[in-house]
């Protein structure tokens, strides 16, 4: 697997471990279960690596947002704080795709 997790690609070797277990379950074939089962593993892994590092980066965009916003607020730098209050929003967004990490 490449070196940045990706949920898509997890996801597919989820499925297709999946699939070469159920295979392998039909044939007789405990080597061809075991590799499904472990391909499903690697997938999972992937799969959970790349949302937990969706939801730190969502997480640093939202404390960036929050910092820019309350400094504009205290400014009175209204074009710092609807920034920031955009880049938190942003930033909460992405926390939320990648929640269940």
């Amino acid at each position: 697997m490449s070196s940045d997790p990706s949920k898509a690609t997890g996801k597919f070797h989820e499925v297709k471990g999946d699939a070469v277990e159920t295979v392998g379950k039909a044939l007789g074939s405990d080597s061809m279960q075991a590799d499904g089962k472990q391909e499903h593993m690697e997938g999972k892994g992937e799969t959970t690596a790349a949302k937990t590092k969706g939801y730190v980066e969502g997480a640093v965009e939202y404390a960036k947002g929050t910092f820019d916003s309350v400094v504009g607020s205290v400014t009175g730098d209204t074009a710092q704080q609807a920034g920031g209050d955009v880049q938190q929003k942003k930033g909460n967004v992405q926390m939320e795709a990648n929640k269940d990490a």
